[in-house]
């Protein structure tokens, strides 16, 4: 398998991160032109972790947002649902504690974590408000919510440039520094056809969240939003 198509089963979309998992922090760093670094740590400060809190890194690939989290002192589960992203995250951090799961059905209990974040993750789950739903159940309440995810510029021009890009430019830089530049056309057209920050908030307070809202970064290429579980919301 080296290309997913937009109904993103769980199969393929795992076989397509197990195909990429050695080079995929090299490659994101090319093809963000260096500014996965800015997004991580936009991300981190949004979460605000704190010494003793519990942290969900959902589709965390190799690690490196979770490895950023906890240098808070904070305890951080890095999950991906790719078994291949897992082992390569084990080889590459032995001190973090890694899981392989699915977003839509996380292997933890209620209410056991004071933060879940997501990056660039959510948009290949094959049912995205079912996992925001399981980020509500796994929160403790008041807990909050930090989702880094791929938008669409609100200006229109900046928009027509992205999607050049997206379309001509970065299939041609995937081909020179991916060993599977056909997975990373799946990306590419995953990020064309996701909802912007609107309809993303609406799922999220669907998903009963609170305290809704998002902030672009780089010009709307990327939004990070936040959500809250109500203090005093029952665990399910």
């Amino acid at each position: 398998m080296t290309r997913a198509d937009l109904s993103k089963t769980p199969r393929e979309v795992a076989a397509m991160f197990d195909g990429v998992a050695r080079g995929y922090d090299r490659t994101n760093a090319v093809l963000s032109v260096g500014n996965a670094a800015l997004w991580r740590i936009a991300t981190v400060r949004a979460v605000d972790p704190q010494p003793g809190e519990r942290i969900l890194d959902i589709a965390a690939g190799t690690g490196t947002s979770s490895v950023a989290l906890a240098k808070s002192g904070a305890e951080v589960i890095a999950l991906d649902f790719s078994q291949g992203m897992v082992d390569e995250g084990r080889r590459r951090n032995p001190g973090l504690q890694f899981v392989q799961g699915d977003a839509e059905k996380l292997p933890f209990g209620d209410a056991e974590f004071d933060a879940v974040t997501i990056s660039f993750g959510l948009r290949n789950v094959q049912h995205p408000q079912v996992a925001l739903a399981e980020m509500h159940r796994v929160l403790k309440p008041g807990g909050r919510v930090v989702i880094c995810e791929f938008s669409r510029p609100p200006l229109g021009v900046l928009r027509a440039g992205y999607h050049a890009y997206l379309r001509h430019v970065m299939p041609l830089i995937a081909g020179a520094a991916s060993s599977n530049p056909e997975a990373y056309r799946y990306l590419f057209e995953s990020i064309r056809d996701w909802p912007d920050q609107t309809v993303l908030s609406q799922w999220l307070r669907a998903a009963r969240f609170t305290r809704v809202g998002y902030r672009n970064l780089s010009w709307g290429v990327v939004a990070l939003h936040r959500g809250r579980k109500p203090a005093g919301a029952s665990a399910q």
